[in-house]
């Protein structure tokens, strides 16, 4: 069977010698190493349980009977500290008096199934030893009602609706497929992640025509007015994706409060620091990274139906070499890319994107695109199709994934216009790419020696 799947691989892989010979003579950049200037003050590790339970006492829990079951959600996002922040929330939980337990609320993730979604937490560092309660883990969902004006039904998990009380426990930040008052959040986990697959699928086919800048927000006030969610705990990570603040938000103020949290997200999030770039290589992509396994926030290809790609970055070319192990070979978002390694195809598990993709309607995220044999076919192929570039013209950049760009490394280009600039650092200078059997020979930008060679 290995043999089997080896041998369709290869039957998709473009070899590098094709690549070279239909690209010809191509002059490559040298890259030396840029590190963006931040200024961050992040809550230190020791501090993070202690301040996720300062967040839940400023809840309300005065409907909650004495004893009472919490549920409380975590999604399948890779949260800075999250094992720590869900452990704070459960130790005050049960201080306070009251029986928590966690669910997972993440929408059709970990292939649509209980232990899929149980692993994938455990691989978040979430465990019922980690955390201190037990994990219910199932698909199972209630209607809970439907939406005023369009008759949508609204699902939520079967475990949660049970408990005393509901308390998800989410990242606010901006989202990769639309733009609202509130995007990526406590409003989205309620109405997406604790909706399941069949809840996520609804909301998603939904959007398609009512757009979720409109949808959940309606949908949120009609989860809180139905269900005993005594509020959320919210979390914002600066650009080192450090956890920067913890904050309980009451149900009242889930939509104003978030949308005021979002402002500040938008100034923490990473970015690419330049506008205008011919090819970014992406070392991995990962749903652990992004919902979109590369954000679109930063490669500024917004492939979701009916919603506008923003005006920047303009980037030509995106070659991505690898996918994570925690994405458990869901490739959603493999469709920004023009270029991928055959290992990234090798990882990509076809029914698990496809659910990803058909319960999210962004089908076009989840097209498979050319696959070539090493990372010299790769980038040779991008810069071959960008236009007539020479060496010093090429503006390129090599980054790790979407998460981290701290640091990367840069074309020579790109370094002249860093030397100008009073957010960018110049830490290594240019030498030539180095490819051994080719492949990139030199260590992902975020390795603290990584130095070109």
């Amino acid at each position: 069977m290995a043999d089997e799947t080896d041998d369709r691989i290869d039957s998709r892989v473009v070899p590098e010698a094709t690549i070279v010979e239909a690209c010809g003579a191509v002059e490559l950049p040298e890259f030396g190493v840029i590190e963006q200037v931040w200024e961050t003050d992040p809550i230190p590790e020791a501090e993070i349980a202690e301040r996720a339970g300062a967040a839940v006492r400023d809840l309300e829990f005065g409907d909650v009977p004495a004893g009472g079951e919490v549920a409380v959600g975590a999604g399948s996002r890779g949260i800075a500290n999250l094992a720590s922040i869900v452990g704070g929330v459960v130790a005050e939980l049960q201080e306070l008096g009251y029986e928590p337990f966690v669910f997972p609320a993440m929408g059709s993730h970990g292939g649509a199934t209980g232990e899929g979604q149980r692993e994938m937490l455990a691989e978040l560092g979430v465990t019922e030893e980690s955390v201190g309660c037990a994990i219910r883990s199932s698909m199972d969902v209630v209607e809970v009602g439907r939406t005023a004006d369009r008759d949508v039904p609204v699902y939520a998990d079967a475990t949660a609706v049970n408990a005393d009380a509901i308390l998800p426990i989410n990242r606010i930040k901006p989202h990769t497929m639309f733009a609202g008052d509130v995007e990526s959040g406590l409003s989205k986990m309620l109405v997406i992640g604790m909706g399941k697959q069949k809840g996520a699928k609804t909301a998603h086919a939904w959007a398609l025509d009512w757009s979720f800048r409109n949808m959940i927000p309606e949908i949120t006030e009609r989860l809180l007015g139905e269900l005993p969610v005594v509020g959320g705990v919210a979390i914002l990570e600066d650009q080192r994706d450090r956890t920067e603040q913890i904050e309980g938000v009451p149900p009242e103020g889930f939509l104003d409060r978030e949308a005021e949290l979002l402002e500040t997200a938008y100034e923490l999030l990473p970015t690419l620091p330049f506008d205008d770039l011919d090819l970014v290589v992406f070392d991995r992509m990962g749903k652990e990274i992004s919902g979109s396994g590369m954000d679109t926030n930063v490669t500024g290809r917004l492939l979701a139906f009916n919603e506008p790609s923003p005006e920047v970055p303009d980037i030509r070319r995106i070659y991505t070499r690898s996918l994570t192990a925690a994405s458990h070979g869901n490739a959603a978002g493999v469709g920004q890319a023009d270029f991928i390694h055959r290992d990234l195809l090798g990882d990509l598990e076809v029914e698990d994107t496809a659910i990803n993709a058909v319960t999210s309607g962004s089908v076009e995220n989840a097209r498979i695109p050319t696959t070539v044999e090493t990372d010299r076919a790769g980038i040779l192929a991008c810069l071959s199709t960008v236009g007539v570039r020479d060496r010093w013209d090429a503006r390129v950049i090599r980054a790790t994934d979407t998460m981290h760009l701290e640091r990367m490394y840069a074309s020579e280009a790109l370094l002249e216009e860093a030397r100008e600039r009073d957010d960018l650092r110049v830490v290594a200078e240019p030498e030539p790419i180095a490819f051994e059997n080719g492949e990139l020979a030199a260590p992902s930008p975020t390795d603290a020696d990584a130095r070109p060679r």
